[in-house]
């Protein structure tokens, strides 16, 4: 798989434009449901500029994504269903896009296109699976599925890790907008994948503050599930987003760059807990229509008609060839899109539009969706316009469709299912100047553990015995030598133990000091208290030293072969960076 890497080069090239195109803005909140919008009519919040998309444009009434967020980001950069690209799951390399896999900014960057990304990835984190090798030329945020600190957050800039300055999602919009302004002249390609309101629920005074005693109105289906403490800083969340939503809005107004600009907006799955959401059933994880449907509004002005309805169902697989359908743009990739352009819709040249089967995946559950019906998992079938909440199976009314779509469920499944089976691939080492490789990808052994029991933003502690061992399974591309970093706490009392790193006969070793032990962060910024995220703590990079690295694929290994103290040291990366 990794040999595909090579086709990189290629793709990475600038061709002039032909002729000047529109530019492209696409925002993406993580863990937004459908219902938390205002538009959508929930009266909780107040979200008046992304509403104001559907006002200007157009909202997809019936619009799905994934119920998970790695698997809807694929989908958006492909045209094409997850499982195809390999993305099995949202950690510990499962989240991976496969490198044969031609994206959207591959799309438009071999276009002329300038292409920027700035926020939550979530498809492979090593080169050449980083933004940077998938055709985007400017990256800012992280490549992990969660972070466990949202004010002044470590981050990644095209590779490097930096400081974050302030509010995370404010700070990913600051970085959208100068990349707008520095690109005024020429078509871009901007897309800002926030990562809120995803927990842990961390969201400013100022947004919370109205919040914080705030009685909501409208409740979930159940309101014995919802908890509202969760809504509450959810809501807060949100109504930052549109926030900062609005002020790229105003920075593309005050660039006079509106007129000539597609701004898209959508969100990655269902709710991130139960709160309201038109009483669907559902929520995120779920692929009932509560978890895979999703807000999808679209603005063109003078090319889409002010406040467009579409009825019609469309997916995440949709967005790709829609965006090169509207600018023009021929798609890069060679392989079948599964996705089609609705640009007609859009349009409003509806007639003989047919319809379509939208096939929804999460850990072999297979739902169906048409116009009219959806299939669950279990094999029952919903009228969605007569039961729009899934409440009564009516598959012993309807056998004839319910046997259709049984059917079309199996012959998706045996075709995707295989796609999604056990992860063998390895992490890249040595595709650029440096290879971090995250506790996240390593495997604890002995006594070792996760900080956290979710992998994302996880470190390694409890490393008390000789015996234990953290490990990557990882994949030279070219033989070298490398620097071996190790980024670690320690408590004074602990300080003096020696570790050594291997790799295929090659060894390098170094001694856990000087003492380093920072708080840990986070808990005084929960509105909600955290139930997966690891908290984070500020990990300071340790020199082993150089490392002789073979070319080819085995286990690169941490050990101590000293114990100064009852615990060795608490490691969040191994950091690889080739000599010359």
């Amino acid at each position: 798989m990794l040999r595909s890497a090579a086709g990189f080069a290629a793709l990475n090239a600038l061709p002039a434009a032909p002729r000047r195109r529109p530019n492209i803005v696409v925002i993406l909140a993580d863990d937004q449901g459908w219902g938390d919008l205002g538009i959508h009519g929930n009266t909780n919040l107040s979200t008046p500029n992304i509403d104001s998309l559907a006002r200007d444009g157009a909202l997809f009434d019936r619009f799905y994504v994934c119920a998970v967020c790695a698997p809807t980001r694929a989908e958006f950069l492909t045209g094409r269903y997850h499982a195809r690209g390999g993305v099995r799951g949202v950690s510990t390399g499962a989240e991976r896009l496969n490198l044969d896999e031609m994206t959207i900014a591959q799309t438009f960057r071999t276009s002329g296109y300038a292409t920027g990304a700035f926020g939550k990835w979530h498809n492979g984190s090593q080169f050449p699976y980083h933004p940077n090798a998938r055709g985007f030329d400017e990256y800012y945020g992280f490549t992990s599925g969660h972070w466990g600190q949202y004010f002044d957050p470590e981050l990644d800039h095209n590779g490097t890790l930096v400081r974050g300055k302030g509010y995370i999602t404010d700070d990913l919009t600051n970085h959208a907008m100068d990349f707008i302004a520095q690109n005024k002249d020429r078509q871009f390609f901007c897309y800002l994948p926030f990562n809120t309101p995803h927990s842990p629920m961390q969201v400013p005074d100022r947004f919370f503050d109205r919040f914080a005693a705030f009685e909501p109105k409208m409740r979930a289906r159940d309101p014995r599930q919802e908890e509202i403490p969760m809504t509450r800083a959810a809501l807060a969340m949100c109504e930052n987003i549109d926030w900062n939503v609005g002020r790229v809005l105003a920075k593309l107004n005050e660039l006079k760059l509106a007129d000539d600009t597609i701004v898209l907006y959508f969100s990655d799955n269902g709710p991130n807990s139960w709160r309201w959401n038109d009483n669907m059933k559902g929520r995120k994880g779920s692929v009932d229509e509560g978890g895979v449907r999703a807000p999808l509004l679209i603005r063109w002005p003078g090319q889409i008609r002010p406040k467009t309805r579409i009825p019609q169902i469309a997916g995440a697989i949709d967005l790709l060839p829609t965006l090169a359908d509207l600018t023009g743009v021929p798609v890069a990739s060679a392989k079948p899109l599964d996705g089609k352009s609705v640009k007609p819709l859009l349009m409003g040249q509806t007639q003989g539009w047919p319809d379509r089967m939208i096939f929804s995946l999460q850990q072999k559950r297979i739902s169906v969706r048409t116009q009219q019906y959806r299939l669950d998992p279990a094999g029952k079938l919903y009228d969605m316009q007569a039961d729009p909440m899934q409440d009564r199976d009516i598959s012993a009314e309807k056998p004839e469709v319910a046997a259709r779509l049984r059917k079309a469920v199996a012959e998706w499944a045996k075709e995707m299912l295989p796609n999604v089976g056990p992860d063998d691939r390895p992490y890249p080492v040595g595709y650029s100047k440096t290879t971090l490789l995250p506790a996240r990808d390593g495997v604890p052994g002995g006594g070792i553990k996760r900080s956290a029991g979710a992998p994302n933003c996880s470190y390694f502690t409890n490393w008390t015995r000789k015996e234990d061992e953290i490990s990557w399974d990882i994949e030279v591309g070219q033989a070298g030598e490398f620097d071996a970093e190790i980024y670690y706490t320690c408590a004074p009392r602990d300080a003096g133990s020696t570790v050594e790193l291997s790799f295929l006969g090659g060894k390098v070793a170094g001694k856990v000091t000087p003492a380093h032990n920072p708080p840990l962060m986070g808990a005084e910024r929960d509105r909600v208290d955290r139930k997966g995220e690891s908290y984070v703590k500020d990990f300071r990079p340790l020199r082993l030293g150089a490392i002789r690295l073979a070319k080819g694929r085995g286990k690169l290994a941490l050990r101590a072969t000293e114990i100064a103290g009852a615990q060795v040291a608490d490691v969040r990366y191994v950091a690889l960076t080739r000599r010359g």
